[in-house]
């Protein structure tokens, strides 16, 4: 088949991409750190899998822009686009195999790579296979479009969670261990390291099962449960709450000490997704100095319960009375800010909030408030919250004070998105200038989306400093601001549940894949350009938000198409 020239460019162009980026994660060690992950055991790896989803996503790309209709071309764009990207990989092989000097210039260029890349086999045949799975996995995109929309989707997603069950094979089979009834079940889905072949199969038939009849009946579900009297929808909702409830309290005693502390940092984060989702979901507000909102909180506390001889004003009086006291000042704090930068907007506003940022760590560490936060050495013996005589003195214990706080500064988000506040940011959110027109103070609504957001913060700070026992400054950097905001983007702008989900994926996973944190700041990057391409919504986007992203998809499509 002859055709144009033009016709290729975009898939060799995407191919030279997507191989020099498999290269590059090769040579940083990624492959050959995540290979020691299975994630079928003795089948495949999760070092494999990323060269599959490099190739994969190096086709989807090469597609990306063309229309949703299934075709031959597209499928020959997608695989030449693969072929190509594995054709780097396969060039890269043979440079360790031919120069094995190569390490004195790229550490990672090790021979536990090359033997990962070479699948066990002859090094020819290993290039031979690996450009033809190259081809069939980059084609795979394209040869997805000719399925119906739901099985397509139930097969990406069931390949998905395979994944993600595979990677988390310690922590469910600790779970499903400490019941009797589910010892079986893990010896039936799990091996040592990984998924067993029959649990692979039993996730991916499973998943593929449930969203076939998800796309099947989940409407016809939908609208009998919106067509229940109002008593019985309650009765259903209240079912549902306390089942969950109740599965939240349990948790703790299932999980074990290590996965407690987990849930606790997911905890944290969730308060501080909420309070910035007000800000940035909600209001519109593009604040990047977040984080001095829970370092005043952490302070606040920490100076009024410290016993500490060190600082001035050692409060010593009890959690409870402290964090109070920390929320109204984290309030006022986000006040004092909201004031200066009523008329600022977008990246100056950005700008702004993050001196403000920087300007109270600093002062966190200067010597001359030293006698009073305690400077870089950090500000000692914050006691725990106590209940009348007990210490709640580890993370199973603090895991429900932090429940409690998220399920209540949840329900307030809740109650202020769908109240005349909420409307107010929303309406300012889109257009500053139309919302003043239709009567919205702006000073009034901006000061309160500032002071509403830091309140949560400071939430966040107080109970992050009694866990600690100890508030160090250089931990209140950019990079706590940068997290929670990246976690809104990952679970969807303005979305409740999509903070907490956003904080399960960027906190939770890194913190049970400890043996990758080297890596974490590249995969953070890495998926959040992969939603703005993909998914530019969030994983659970608010529904009005994706209505709007998927109108400008349209008007984009008809404005290629002319």
């Amino acid at each position: 088949m002859n055709q144009p020239k033009s016709f290729w460019n975009p898939a060799l162009k995407l191919g030279i991409i997507g191989g020099i980026a498999v290269v590059f994660i090769a040579l940083l060690g990624m492959i050959e750190a995540f290979a020691t992950r299975d994630i079928i055991a003795d089948v495949i790896d999760m070092g494999r899998v990323l060269v599959f989803i490099s190739f994969f996503m190096t086709g989807h790309f090469a597609i990306a822009r063309k229309s949703g209709a299934a075709s031959i071309e597209n499928v020959l764009q997608a695989g030449v686009a693969g072929l190509v990207s594995a054709a780097f990989l396969a060039a890269l092989m043979w440079l360790l195999s031919a120069m094995p000097t190569m390490r004195a210039v790229f550490v990672n260029a090790t021979p536990v790579l090359l033997k990962t890349l070479l699948f066990g086999l002859d090094i020819t045949i290993a290039s031979i296979g690996l450009l033809a799975l190259g081809a069939a996995v980059g084609a795979l995109p394209a040869g997805l479009r000719f399925l119906p929309e739901s099985p397509r989707r139930a097969l990406i997603r069931a390949s998905t969670w395979v994944i993600l069950v595979g990677l988390l094979q310690e922590l469910l089979v600790v779970t499903f261990k400490t019941t009797e009834s589910l010892q079986g079940l893990a010896t039936l889905l799990f091996a040592k390291t990984g998924l067993s072949i029959a649990g692979a199969v039993i996730v991916f038939v499973l998943i593929v099962a449930f969203e076939l009849w998800r796309d099947r009946y989940g409407k016809t579900v939908r609208v009998r449960y919106d067509h229940l009297p109002t008593i019985q929808r309650r009765a259903t909702n209240g079912v549902i709450l306390l089942s969950l409830l109740a599965i939240l309290l349990a948790l703790p005693s299932i999980l074990g000490l290590f996965f407690s502390e987990v849930l606790v940092q997911v905890g944290l984060y969730v308060l501080m997704g909420l309070g910035l989702n007000i800000v940035v979901g909600f209001a519109g507000l593009l604040d990047l100095g977040y984080v001095a909102f829970f370092a005043i909180g952490a302070y606040t506390v920490g100076i009024l319960t410290s016993t500490s001889t060190e600082i001035a004003f050692a409060g010593g009086l009890p959690f409870w009375v402290g964090l109070p006291i920390a929320i109204a000042i984290a309030a006022f704090a986000g006040l004092v800010l909201g004031v200066p930068v009523l008329k600022v907007r977008g990246d100056y506003l950005a700008i702004v909030t993050l001196g403000f940022g920087e300007i109270i760590r600093l002062l966190a560490l200067s010597d001359f408030l030293k006698p009073y936060f305690a400077g870089a050495r950090g500000l000692e013996l914050i006691p725990k919250p106590f209940i009348g005589s007990f210490e709640l003195d580890g993370p199973q214990q603090l895991y429900y004070v932090l429940l409690v706080g998220c399920v209540i500064v949840a329900f307030i988000s809740l109650r202020l998105k769908t109240s005349r506040v909420g409307r107010a940011w929303m309406a300012m959110r889109e257009d500053e200038d139309v919302a003043q027109a239709m009567g919205i103070n702006l000073v009034a609504t901006k000061l309160l989306a500032f002071a509403m957001g830091a309140s949560f913060a400071g939430i966040g700070g107080a109970i992050n400093a009694s866990k600690l026992a100890i508030i160090y400054p250089h931990s209140m950097n950019l990079l706590v601001s940068i997290n929670v905001l990246a976690l809104i983007i990952i679970g969807g702008m303005g979305s409740i549940p999509g903070v907490i989900v956003g904080a399960l994926v960027l906190v939770g996973l890194p913190e049970l894949l400890r043996e990758f944190a080297d890596f974490r700041l590249l995969v953070y990057g890495a998926v959040l350009v992969l939603m703005m391409l993909v998914r530019p919504e969030g994983l659970l986007p608010e529904a009005r938000r994706a209505l709007e992203l998927e109108e400008f998809k349209e008007e984009e499509k008809a404005t290629s198409a002319a």
